[in-house]
């Protein structure tokens, strides 16, 4: 487990600093790795059975060797300097989380819909969602971006948060790895069919017990914003499992829910139309409000989730001080 201090430090770099490129950023060099990966990958192994194992390959050492860089970094830091390491650690740990980036992302789309300009909330959405937006009516564009941030939620901050509590950054990091690499080659395209196979599904794996603490802390955050907390529970409890993910169905469920919408309904991909099925309750409008309370729920559940989290570490915390002191080169 992480030392409890270290969760806080980096949900306040992410805060106050995000994530900027002139700084190395670990899921955007794993992102980089993936091409040349996969090419080499894709020469050596052909056929469906191959690929599923050529796409677990990709899954094993690229979150292996996530895991074991950080660890490896991380050590030989503490040996160096014990403060040194812990602050080393939680800027890794910020590197995970994303709450800072999602929430500027969609009050970007909030602002371009306030001026008037919905071609240019149109392309600022792309950068949120996979689906193709060029002809996005307003409540569409509404609709695509409060999506965005309820399954991101689990994604960027309380899956991230967990396992960085569990495991420290190594933990948390290997997790983002995975999840980098769904949104890459998960998803159901002919080309990652087989490919993406292994990566979708630890990505649905690690994200199931995320997911299930996600919807909690939304209803709660909901009744402290005067939402609906109570619909955020019955739209989690009714929808969420009608969604393709088991898991990005119960957040965007809760958020619906909460906010008194309906989510859901026909998307286009790669110009084939599909259809998500019907979220929450058709309300209230889908106007741009609903983008602002999406991003105060979102901001309000994962502040929920740390808490939550720094009050079980704290219970724990006696019974480990001495061997993360002793890890750390400090005297227990």
């Amino acid at each position: 487990m992480i030392e409890p201090g270290i969760l806080p430090i980096a949900y306040l770099l992410d805060r106050l600093v995000g994530d900027p490129a002139w700084l190395p950023h670990p899921v955007r060099m794993v992102g980089r790795t993936v091409p040349p990966l996969e090419h080499a990958l894709r020469r050596l192994f052909q056929g469906p059975t191959a690929e599923r194992l050529a796409g677990f390959l990709l899954l094993a050492v690229l979150a292996g060797a996530t895991w074991a860089l950080a660890w490896l970094l991380l050590t030989l830091t503490a040996w160096a300097s014990p403060w040194a390491a812990r602050f080393l650690e939680a800027w890794l740990v910020a590197a995970t989380l994303a709450p800072r980036g999602l929430a500027a992302e969609a009050r970007a789309v909030h602002r371009e819909l306030a001026a008037g300009r919905l071609e240019g909330a149109r392309r600022r959405v792309a950068g949120l969602v996979g689906r193709e937006t060029s002809d996005l009516p307003e409540a569409e564009v509404v609709r695509a971006a409060v999506e965005s941030v309820g399954e991101n939620l689990v994604d960027a901050v309380t899956a991230p948060l967990l396992y960085a509590a569990l495991g420290g950054a190594p933990l948390a990091l290997a997790y983002r790895t995975v999840n980098t690499l769904d949104a890459l080659v998960g998803h159901p395209s002919a080309r990652y069919r087989f490919f993406g196979w292994a990566s979708a599904r630890a990505d649905d794996l690690l994200n199931y017990l995320p997911a299930r603490l996600t919807v909690p802390m939304v209803g709660l955050t909901a009744a402290l914003l005067g939402l609906d907390g109570p619909g955020a529970w019955r739209a989690a409890v009714r929808d969420g499992r009608r969604h393709p993910s088991p898991n990005a169905g119960l957040a965007e469920a809760a958020f619906a829910g909460a906010l008194g919408v309906r989510l859901g309904g026909w998307n286009r991909y790669e110009g084939v139309p599909h259809f998500r099925p019907y979220l929450g309750d058709l309300i209230r409008p889908l106007e741009r409000a609903r983008i602002q309370e999406a991003i105060r729920l979102m901001e309000g559940s994962g502040l929920l989730v740390l808490v939550l989290l720094l009050l079980v570490l704290s219970l724990f915390s006696p019974s480990l001080s001495a061997p993360i002191a002793a890890g750390w080169g400090g005297q227990p």
